[in-house]
């Protein structure tokens, strides 16, 4: 006999009052031999030697910011979770991701939705240009049991579940979209991706606090969980990978919602630093790195003087703990008085960013406002800051460098590194903060 708990999904062979995993107490339920999804062969062990590689390929959609996220495509038999606020455009993008998978096969690709009819569904596709793929099958369903028999009579080459909060299992006494009934739901539906050999999709919604609703555990359940990012008055979307068993976390795909749906943009770098007309004081330029692509943005900056006895601080997609931290190293190292100024940074084009190389551009920036000197329009900035001004070296500087003087940048301000030569621009180095506020101008 085994039992499972009901909160993360842990299986002993003994019942436990607390589960060892989770730490809920009086959660461990037996689990029948015939429940829905635990009806494939026991696996025999086997020498590492002899496992085959094949049939754990990867298959892409042919989005490419999508399978840039999954490392060049979704792994067959694994289990991806997306997740993001209502409207964000989950639905869209994994129609758009049904359909293109749809296209390319020769087995269906089953759409389950327990949230809309099918004919709501046609009428999303008809939008995105979606509706003449044959291999595109809907089914509205939100029965556990009947979306894993549906998938294995279909003989389905995929499954996306929208969303895993409408599932429920019969044998659950819990309601619809509480921990327990969300957990079975999405450990049984990574049983069946692994049992036919099938990728599996499923959307999740997320709280106020922008976790996944419901089971928090249920990332610990699946192999790949997604989160698509974007306010609503911006049509901007990121797509960030907060776990992946089979590739890094550290890549972001980049997509603008239209009226067709959501379009890749392949050049973020030219996206997020367009500009018109002259320079401004107050931004710059700076190459940041996200996994393994560098990409351009600008960080804008705003000082002016308050007569209020608390000055405003403000920072949009930057850290506000960093910017405390580099704004006290202006004052100090720099000599400028903006203790009773306010200062508003912001990321232009919705990103946030977090890591130190983009430090000397976020004092860049500062300085430039509260001198009102605008920063050369061909300049890029770069370096983390220490505490007592020095800079630090980036890594992939070379990489970094290389993005600027394909879009025409000509010079780069940079911490004293190895001789850079060969890159398209004039590399200038500082080893200070002082240094590299001069080579600015500012």
């Amino acid at each position: 006999m085994l039992y499972r708990c009901r909160g993360c999904g842990y299986q002993s062979l003994k019942w436990l009052g607390r589960c060892p995993e989770c730490g809920q107490w009086e959660s461990f339920s037996e689990l029948p031999s015939d429940q829905a999804g635990d009806s494939s062969p026991r696996g025999a062990p086997q020498s590492i030697v002899e496992i085959s590689l094949e049939a754990s390929g990867r298959w892409p959609t042919g989005i490419s910011e999508f399978d840039r996220i999954l490392g060049g495509g979704v792994l067959i038999g694994s289990t991806v979770l997306i997740g993001g606020e209502p409207g964000i455009g989950k639905s869209t993008l994994m129609l758009e991701v049904a359909g293109r998978l749809a296209q390319g096969s020769t087995s269906p690709v089953l759409y389950v939705s327990g949230e809309e009819a099918p004919a709501q569904i046609k009428l999303r596709a008809r939008r995105l240009g979606l509706d003449s793929a044959k291999n595109l099958w809907v089914l509205n369903e939100q029965r556990l049991s009947a979306i894993c028999a549906a998938a294995r009579e279909a003989k389905a080459a995929t499954l996306i579940v929208d969303s895993i909060q409408t599932v429920f299992s019969s044998s659950m006494k819990e309601g619809l979209g509480t921990t327990q009934q969300v957990g079975e739901a999405a450990f049984h539906l990574s049983q069946l991706a692994k049992s036919e050999k099938i990728p599996i999709y499923l959307i999740g919604h997320i709280t106020k606090s922008g976790e996944f609703a419901g089971p928090k555990a249920i990332e610990h359940l699946v192999d790949v969980a997604l989160y698509l990012e974007g306010g609503r008055d911006s049509d901007i979307r990121i797509l960030r990978a907060v776990k992946n068993r089979y590739g890094s976390t550290e890549e972001i795909g980049v997509f603008q919602m239209s009226e067709g749906g959501l379009r890749e943009i392949s050049n973020p770098s030219a996206f997020f630093t367009e500009r018109t007309g002259e320079p401004k004081p107050g931004a710059a330029i700076v190459p940041s790195l996200e996994g393994t692509r560098p990409i351009l943005v600008e960080i804008q900056a705003l000082v002016t003087s308050t007569r209020a006895t608390m000055p405003q601080r403000r920072a949009t997609g930057l850290d506000y703990n960093r910017v405390a931290l580099l704004l006290a190293v202006v004052e100090k190292r720099l000599g400028l008085h903006i203790t009773q100024d306010d200062v508003y940074l912001n990321v232009a084009g919705g990103l946030a960013l977090r890591e130190p190389a983009i430090d000397l551009g976020i004092v860049a920036a500062v300085v430039s406002s509260y001198k009102d000197r605008a920063i050369d329009s061909d300049t890029v900035v770069m370096g983390e800051l220490g505490l007592l001004g020095e800079l630090r070296k980036v890594r992939k500087l070379k990489e970094r460098l290389n993005e600027a003087a394909k879009l025409g940048y000509r010079r780069a301000v940079v911490p004293a590194s190895e001789r850079l030569e060969g890159l398209g621009l004039e590399v200038r180095s500082a080893t200070g903060i002082e240094e590299a506020i001069g080579q600015l101008g500012l």
